[in-house]
């Protein structure tokens, strides 16, 4: 399939795109799957012969049939009611678009998006892909064959894949997941920290286990800022598999999206900026009436 050109108005079909997302992902809570929907399609890329990767080959029959992506086929159709508004945007940049807008709704770090992925219908194989059940050894061939080998990066991106798998399995029987899947923080390194070791995940046990990984598992959790800033850099690196894409490829969002709907953890965020804004002003006041105080004694 040809390249997309990424002109001023794919550009703006970029920015419709955006919107679109942000709306439906915030109505139909929606954040983990859509996630997890970018992730699969973007982890089948093996760095050796630059094949799979974020190529919206997930959408096929075949990769859809894969174990690791059950329940996709309801993300695809969410995804189809952007795409049949804006038919110049590739599968490819929509999923992972979707990917950036589900973290930035939950609360999540802002991931910067440069779009002009290629389309594809050549399905990867199975087995490609990270699982919750492997080991570090495992991990770190898989993120390896991808081209990701700086384990702070591993470390901030099994945070992502966890949190995606989240409306797979709801059950909760083991206390496996966060108890509020739809808000994108650090409490799951903090959970795993705490978990004893007949409960942990074979992933879990690994980032514990592995001194490299842990490393970064304990300054995640005592740390949010460190965690968001790794994971927006490594989230980008990971939807950028086998694309040199350009800077200025980069869409601008439009003022008008300031009024779209915005997810609980995005305003809580935003409130909490408020209220800092709105202790600093009142602190300010207080400390230059203290001195002007001072002053008119020291006179006296």
């Amino acid at each position: 399939m040809a390249e997309p050109v990424v002109d001023d108005e794919y550009l703006k079909e970029i920015d419709k795109a955006r919107r679109e997302l942000r709306a439906f992902i915030t109505s139909n809570q929606c954040a983990p799957l859509m996630l997890r929907l970018a992730w699969n399609d973007a982890a089948t890329y093996d760095a050796r012969n630059r094949a799979g990767g974020p190529n919206g080959s997930i959408r096929t029959d075949k990769e859809l049939k894969h174990e690791a992506n059950e329940g996709l086929l309801k993300a695809t159709q969410l995804c189809e009611h952007v795409k049949a508004k804006l038919k110049k945007v590739s599968y490819a940049d929509l999923y992972q678009l979707a990917g950036v807008v589900a973290i930035e709704v939950s609360g999540g770090p802002t991931i910067e998006f440069l779009p002009g992925r290629k389309d594809s219908m050549e399905s990867s194989a199975e087995g490609l892909l990270p699982d919750v059940k492997q080991g570090a050894s495992i991990i770190r061939n898989i993120f390896s064959r991808m081209g990701i080998s700086d384990d702070k990066h591993i470390v901030a991106l099994c945070g992502g894949l966890t949190w995606g798998e989240t409306l797979k399995d709801r059950s909760d029987s083991k206390g496996q997941w966060p108890k509020d899947p739809l808000k994108f923080d650090n409490s799951y390194y903090k959970k795993i920290l705490s978990k004893d070791l007949s409960s942990r995940l074979p992933i879990e046990d690994a980032l514990l286990t592995d001194q490299s990984f842990r490393r970064h598992v304990e300054e995640y959790s005592k740390d949010e800022n460190s965690f968001f800033k790794e994971y927006a850099m490594s989230h980008k690196k990971l939807s950028e598999l086998g694309y040199n894409l350009k800077k200025q490829n980069q869409s601008k969002v439009p003022d008008e999206e300031q009024n779209q709907p915005k997810g609980p953890y995005e305003k809580l965020n935003q409130h909490r900026g408020l209220i800092g804004i709105g202790i600093v002003s009142v602190v300010t006041v207080i400390l230059g009436y203290l001195l002007k105080r001072k002053k008119n004694q020291l006179k006296k």
